[in-house]
Formats: structure tokens, C-alpha cells, sequence
């Protein structure tokens, strides 16, 4: 009964846990709050919405995340990449500069969405779907959204009225055009606030993690000195002093269908952020990572959260290293922020109206460029052409088409050349050194084979994708003048599909009517499945089946009608 209350209600496992490390997640929550808050205001503006949506996604998701999630040390909320991929979805339908409120309502459908094609994923165990996504993907995904995300904060860095959904393109021209009409004194701020950011960042340690909170005070600062509104420099606005107020989101028939495409794919990209997240933890921490669990996790979060004025979220890259590296023991820390984070909601809220958009866009412009992995964009373009062209296509797409079409299309493309690579199984014809080793005869010269057995390794699966290249080689063994009997080395092989099981089935029995027959060595049992079950290997006889490659080759060799030209084994002499 434990067991099955701790899966419905994993918290169970940890809860006891937390009574004895309350003291480490209570200096992690903390320093979880303070990160949070700067991040919170630019990744709303960034998803096009007022600065309090970021910090109620900040509350509400964290909590649901670590109470039904598998992670000890994820830490979900708002994050840059489902930020931009909420803004280019909800941008397609409402201008959120002129239809705010609309906008507003429609990122509370998209997180429903989203939160409840996570959670049916979760519930039918496709956790190992985000296997299949290349990490190419997501590494061409956040550059050229680090890229857009950049370009949409030039507006504010430049106080210029750049014209709303412009392309990266057309942003440079605009800006180029109107360079004469910028604001100085808002570039200024924005500059400042951007080189005092880097320099705590890479250059003063000891409060580099704290870098994106202190430029924007001090940017703040200087906004205020240099006259503030009066010369220009706008501010974020009025923040609320409440906690996120109950709303049902506006599922209508309509908002529903327009949506679903794009709450799938930012679903999909929401998990896939997660669990790389929880993994790369996992391997300092040792912990299992149990990706359906995650996946519901996830899925409860944002689902809950589309009910309390909260936008999707996913596992942040940074909360959740700062989290890990302060000593969080539990995802008791992340519940132990967002409390204080909902503290400093109702006691300082007035004191963030005065954050100056541009000092956020100087932030938000070194949010992006961190965004561009150039370390791993380098290695696989050094390593891999294929994945070489997924990112290519991926980053692009980002940078010049739909999010939604940028990220499906590079999942398509991966997997395509995955299907290609396994399509394409490794066939080895084996020989026999001197030493009686069996080695592929490209390998290694003046190795024997027998004339009446020739023996092959396949070093992959059998299914509807690879018969092709099988079938082609069979083909070629086939022709007149060429080999009896086949021995297959089957130890490779690790499924076989009932297509390439009714096509195996009919080759041999083409050979055993023909020619001699068709020979199995070593197949595991997993890959035994389909044919025992399909009745196949009834009818490719049961006999022919062999533990080993030596019990085969000495069963075969009895029974030959003809005496072997080229003797390879021993057997050869009988």
C-alpha cells in the first residue's frame, strides 16, 4: 500500500527527509528567491506580459512541480525558452501592446493545454519519448531563440517604436533607419546595466550569481538619477501587491482548436527542458530520475497554474544549479521560495513599478547571448555533419519561421536520420585466422570461409525500415554459382518486427526449397519474440536455431550432401 501511495503521492518518499534537512533547504529556498526575482519580471516581458505574471508562475508552479515531480533539486517556473515560444504562439492571434487583457487570457488556455497534454503523456508512460529529440535540437532551438529574444528587447535599448512582429531582418533595418531618433539616455541606461551585469558575472565570484539582481538595481539607480520618466526612460509599471487570484482559463471552442498545435509542441519542449534538466543534476547527485513521473509532475504543475493567473512553465537551467550548489537536500527548497517569493510579492511589490525597461532589455540582451552554446554548437559541427544539418535547421527555422515549425522540424529531421543510420544495419561476412578467431574478412586478409557455409553477423535490428538493405544483400548471396547455406550470427540483433519477421520466414524457406538453408546463431531471446509468437519460427523450423556459432557450424556440416571445396573448419574434412 506504501508503494502505491508513493506513486499517486511521491512527496511521501521525501517529506521525511525534509524534517532532517530543513536547514539546507531553508538557505536554498532563500537564495532561490533572491535569483528569482529578477528573473521572474524579464521573462514575463520577454513572453509579452505584465512583470507579476512572471512572479506568479514563480509561486504556483515550483510547489505542484516538487510535490508530484521525481527530481530532488528541479526547480520549475518561468524560463526563457517557453517564454518566447508563449510570445510567438499567442502573437499570431492578439497584439499584446494594444490586446493585453486578451493576450493575457490566452496564455491561461495555452498553459491548460499545455499542462494537460504533459500530464497525458505522463499518464501513458511516454517519458522516454524526450530519448528520441536530439540534443541538437534543443541546442539549435535556444541559440536562435536567444538570438530573437535579443532582437525583441532592441526596442527598449533603443527607445525606438519598432513595429510589432518584426523579424530579426527587418528589426536591423528599422533601427538602422531611425538610428538618429534614440534615446541616449535610455541606451545609456540599458549599456550600464548590461556591462555591470557581465562584469559580477565573469569577474567578482563571490556574488556572480546574484549578477542579474544587482545591475538591476544599480541600472535602476541610475535611471532614477538621470530623471527617470521625466526624460524618457519608462518603467515596468504598477506590479500588484496580491497573491495570484483564481480565474478559470477561457476554454471555448475556439481558443481551444487555434491553440492545441502550438500547447503541444511547447509541451514537448517544456518536458524535454525538464528532464535534460533533472538528468545533468542526477549525475552529481546519483539520484534516479524517473521521467514519467515528470512528466505528470509538469503536466500537474502548469495545469494547475493556468487556475491561478500563472503562464507555463518548465525546470530553469539556472534556479536549479544555484538550488543544487546551495545545498538544497529536497524539493522542500523550492516549496520554502516561492513562499518567500510571495512574501516579497506583498511587502515590496511597489518598489519594483520602478525598474526601468531599459535596464531589463540590457538584461534580458545578456540572457539571450547566454542563451548561444557556442561550446556545444562547436563540437557538433566538429563531430557529426548529420547533426550538423538538425541544428542548421533548427536554428534557422527559429530565427525565420514559426517556433511551433522550427522545433517540429528539427525533431523530424533527427529522426530521420536516425531511421536512416539503423535503416542501414552493418553486415559482416566473417572468416576464420589462422588462431580459429572469426573476423570480418574486410578486416584482416588471407582469411578462410567454406565453400558450403558462408557465415554473416548483422549488427542491428530487423525491422520494416532495414529489410531493404537486407533483403538486397540476401539477393546478391542468391545469385547462381553462389552460396548453399547461410549461418546468421545473431547476437547483434536486438528486435525483429513482424514485417522483417514475415520476410525472414519467407527468404528462408526460398533457400530451404532452392538451396541448402538458412542458419541462426547466438539470436537473443527478446529478439525470439515476435517469431515465436507470430508462429514463424515454426515455420523456419525450430532446428535451426543454434546457442552458438561452433554447435551450428558442426550441425550444418552433418548435413551436407557435398563434400566442402574450400575446408575453413573442421568440420570441413568429414
Amino acid at each position: 500500500m506504501q508503494i502505491e501511495r508513493s506513486k499517486i503521492f511521491p512527496f511521501l518518499i521525501w517529506l521525511p527527509l525534509a524534517k532532517k534537512y530543513w536547514k539546507d533547504d531553508l538557505i536554498a529556498g532563500i537564495t532561490g528567491t533572491i535569483i528569482v526575482i529578477p528573473q521572474a519580471v524579464a521573462f514575463a516581458m520577454i513572453a509579452g506580459l505584465p512583470p507579476i505574471y512572471g512572479f506568479y508562475t514563480a509561486m504556483i508552479t515550483p510547489v505542484v512541480a516538487a510535490l508530484f515531480g521525481s527530481s530532488y533539486h528541479l526547480i520549475s517556473g518561468p524560463t526563457t525558452a517557453i517564454s518566447i515560444v508563449v510570445y510567438a504562439t499567442l502573437s499570431n492571434y492578439v497584439d499584446p501592446e494594444t490586446q493585453l487583457q486578451a493576450f493575457v487570457s490566452l496564455a491561461m488556455v495555452l498553459t491548460f493545454l499545455g499542462g494537460l497534454f504533459q500530464l497525458i503523456m505522463g499518464l501513458l508512460q511516454m517519458g522516454k519519448f524526450v530519448n528520441f529529440v536530439s540534443h541538437s535540437v534543443v541546442i539549435g532551438f535556444t541559440a536562435g531563440a536567444g538570438i530573437l529574444i535579443a532582437f525583441k528587447q532592441l526596442k527598449h535599448v533603443f527607445a525606438l517604436n519598432v513595429p510589432q512582429g518584426s523579424s530579426v531582418l527587418d528589426t536591423v533595418i528599422f533601427i538602422f533607419k531611425n538610428i538618429t531618433e534614440t534615446n541616449w539616455l535610455v541606451f545609456s541606461v540599458a549599456m550600464v546595466t548590461l556591462f555591470i551585469a557581465i562584469i559580477i558575472k565573469y569577474f567578482i565570484q563571490k556574488i556572480s550569481r546574484f549578477h542579474m539582481l544587482i545591475a538591476m538595481l544599480l541600472g535602476t539607480v541610475l535611471a532614477l538619477l538621470v530623471g527617470g520618466e521625466s526624460v524618457g526612460i519608462t518603467t515596468v509599471g504598477n506590479v500588484p501587491r496580491n497573491l495570484p487570484p483564481f480565474q478559470i482559463p477561457d476554454l471555448t471552442t475556439v481558443n481551444v482548436q487555434k491553440l492545441s498545435s502550438g500547447a503541444l509542441v511547447i509541451a514537448i519542449l517544456g518536458l524535454i527542458e525538464a528532464i535534460a534538466i533533472g538528468r545533468a543534476i542526477a549525475l552529481k547527485t546519483h539520484q534516479k530520475i524517473n521521467g514519467n513521473q515528470e512528466f505528470i509532475g509538469q503536466g500537474l504543475s502548469n495545469l494547475t497554474a493556468s487556475f491561478f493567473s500563472s503562464y507555463m512553465g518548465s525546470g530553469s537551467f539556472t534556479r536549479s544549479g544555484v538550488n543544487h550548489q546551495a545545498g538544497a537536500k529536497t524539493p522542500m527548497s523550492a516549496i520554502i521560495a516561492a513562499f518567500f517569493l510571495m512574501l516579497v510579492l506583498l511587502f515590496l511589490a511597489p518598489y519594483a513599478s520602478y525598474l526601468p525597461k531599459a535596464a531589463m532589455g540590457g538584461i534580458i540582451l545578456l540572457v539571450g547571448y547566454n542563451l548561444i552554446d557556442v561550446h556545444h554548437i562547436r563540437q557538433v559541427i566538429k563531430s557529426s555533419n548529420k547533426e550538423t544539418i538538425v541544428l542548421g535547421i533548427t536554428f534557422f527555422g527559429t530565427l525565420f519561421f514559426e517556433l511551433q515549425f522550427a522545433i517540429l522540424s528539427g525533431i523530424i529531421a533527427s529522426l530521420y536520420f536516425y531511421l536512416e543510420r539503423t535503416s542501414k544495419p552493418n553486415i559482416a561476412v566473417l572468416g576464420i585466422n589462422a588462431e580459429n578467431k572469426f573476423i570480418n574478412i574486410i578486416r584482416e586478409p588471407n582469411l578462410k570461409e567454406c565453400s558450403n557455409l558462408k557465415i554473416v553477423r548483422i549488427d542491428g535490428s530487423l525491422y520494416f525500415a532495414s529489410i531493404e538493405t537486407i533483403s538486397d544483400f540476401f539477393s546478391e548471396l542468391y545469385e547462381p554459382n553462389q552460396v548453399q547455406n547461410i549461418l546468421i550470427v545473431s547476437n547483434s540483433i536486438n528486435f525483429i518486427d513482424l514485417g522483417a519477421a514475415e520476410w525472414l520466414t519467407t527468404e528462408v524457406e526460398k533457400w530451404q526449397k532452392t538451396r541448402g538453408g538458412i542458419y541462426f546463431s547466438g539470436m537473443k531471446i527478446v529478439s525470439q519474440d515476435v517469431l515465436k509468437k507470430g508462429g514463424f519460427m515454426d515455420k523456419i523450423g525450430i532446428e535451426n536455431f543454434y546457442k552458438s556459432k561452433t554447435e551450428a557450424i558442426a550441425d550444418v556440416h552433418r548435413r551436407l550432401d557435398k563434400p566442402c571445396e574450400v575446408k575453413a573448419f573442421d568440420e570441413c574434412e568429414d
